[in-house]
């Protein structure tokens, strides 16, 4: 019987992208993969609705099943994807997933992997007597800041928040300021979505292993503590396997209709041009104010550019950030005369262009970038340069690690003020595309890319950890069975 293995991706399209990707290893592997979705996910949220379906389109071989709704489902807010909800919504669906995992063949399950913000499901995972895996679609730092962070402040200590930009220290990555924490860890400690928070970064200590869409030789440092036997002394909970299994990303395709402006780009010298683009969130969006001081910083640089722009959040920023987005009116919103002095040097368009074929054309220079794990590395994987301006979740820790650590990265430091001036653009872009400096940061990132495209060969790191997870899953499964 052919073995099955059960995704269960979280809410969110950057969640759920880099899991259908390995939902692809997986059918290389012949794996049959089913994915579990939630329903009441897709009902407000459009962009996470037209993910789902654009994907399940391109994917014939991969069986997407969504569970019966809830009885009494909760009303999707920001509040509710983004704090206590968020985890009050899966957890309700325990029972659905139940369900649904005892209606396959018996002995079909090789595994189930939870997306690492849905990890309240290794409940299920557990009592059916499943080996699960928590995935995250984070970087391994990011891993190991969030294990640690329990220990490092002790009860009466301030909080995070009251740190401020106190310098933290964590095994395996470079020391942060307190201040770049994920928004909810800086919350008051004995608050509600404090605790809650911990306490799912802790659950994922109960799966039977870890995995990480990164690569080894990109974040040695975090991994060597990961994997380290001493890295939880601090507590009495012990350290499930990591299996570094990235860089899981998109790919460029090549498609009948070409977007405009990959035909604009095909017009312009190579390594040319900064591509600007801030993520898919609604939460990526700039003030009119700060989209007129980009303008003026990139007209000012003489630079080409291919700048993607979002509307202001308006008064409901709920809707932006569930999909619903207001079409930018580029000639209110940019200084006057801007695009008609900037064409063809310069092409900006409307709310999404697709990123993967960007990076990889050959006349994208360099990118900047809000940082998000996703970019970042379908950045390393097409070896462009990155300009960092993190904007939220745990982009500012991402931030850290690019300058930092891998060098694949230079700082938008305005990014800390409530606006990053024109002159620090205009200077920024220069750097990158002019300088010997902009020069030795895209060495590094194209030995970064060379050691991505090695880590999935035949004997790579990444595959071999792959390998590793299936046959541990398959040991692991025939234990639980005969116990």
């Amino acid at each position: 019987m052919r073995k099955t293995i059960v995704l269960y991706p979280g809410l969110f399209v950057s969640h759920f992208v880099p899991m259908m990707q390995l939902a692809d290893a997986l059918l290389e592997e012949d794996y049959a993969v089913v994915v579990a979705l939630i329903g009441d996910s897709t009902e407000q949220d459009t962009t996470f609705a037209a993910a789902i379906d654009r994907i399940a389109s391109s994917k014939p071989s991969v069986t997407f099943r969504t569970l019966p709704r809830i009885q009494n489902p909760l009303t999707i807010t920001t509040d509710v994807m983004l704090q206590l909800g968020y985890f009050e919504l899966i957890r309700r669906y325990n029972e659905q997933l139940g369900e649904f995992l005892c209606s396959m063949p018996p002995r079909s399950i090789h595994a189930v992997i939870v997306d690492s913000f849905s990890n309240v499901a290794l409940d299920v995972t557990k009592e059916l007597g499943i080996p699960a895996y928590s995935f995250f679609t984070t970087n391994a730092s990011y891993v190991a800041v969030c294990l640690q962070l329990p220990w490092i402040r002790v009860e009466g200590q301030p909080s995070f928040k009251e740190l401020g930009d106190a310098t933290l220290n964590f095994r395996g990555v470079p020391p942060m300021p307190a201040s770049h924490l994920l928004e909810d860890m800086l919350e008051d400690p004995e608050s509600e979505v404090y605790k809650a928070m911990t306490h799912s970064d802790l659950k994922n200590l109960e799966a039977d292993g870890i995995l990480v869409n990164t690569f080894t030789s990109l974040e040695a440092r975090a991994v060597g503590a990961l994997t380290d036997p001493q890295f939880l002394t601090k507590s009495e909970l012990k350290m499930p396997p990591v299996y570094c299994v990235g860089p899981l990303v998109e790919r460029a395709v090549d498609t009948k209709e070409k977007h405009e402006c990959l035909a604009w780009l095909d017009e312009q010298p190579e390594h040319s041009v900064v591509f600007l683009c801030f993520g898919s969130a609604g939460t990526g969006n700039h003030s009119e104010a700060q989209l007129k001081e980009i303008a003026v910083g990139l007209e000012r640089s003489g630079h080409r550019f291919l700048w993607v722009v979002r509307a202001p959040l308006g008064d409901n920023p709920e809707k932006e950030l569930f999909g619903v987005h207001a079409n930018p009116d580029l000639h209110t919103l940019l200084p006057e005369g801007f695009l008609e002095r900037t064409k063809g040097r310069g092409l900006v368009v409307k709310l999404w262009v697709p990123q993967v074929d960007v990076l990889h054309h050959k006349a994208t220079g360099a990118f900047v970038t809000h940082c998000g794990w996703n970019s970042v590395l379908e950045g390393i994987t097409a070896g462009v340069s990155m300009l960092c301006w993190p904007l939220y979740a745990e982009q500012k820790m991402n931030k850290v690690f690019m300058v930092e650590e891998a060098g694949i990265g230079m700082e938008v430091v305005g990014w800390q003020e409530e606006l990053v001036k024109a002159e620090e653009v205009e200077a920024k872009v220069r750097l990158m595309l002019d300088s010997e400096e902009g020069e030795k940061l895209r060495a590094r990132v194209t030995a970064h890319k060379e050691a991505a495209a090695a880590a999935w060969k035949n004997g790579g790191l990444s595959h071999r950890a792959f390998g590793r997870f299936l046959l541990d899953a398959g040991n692991l499964g025939k234990e639980l069975r005969h116990a």
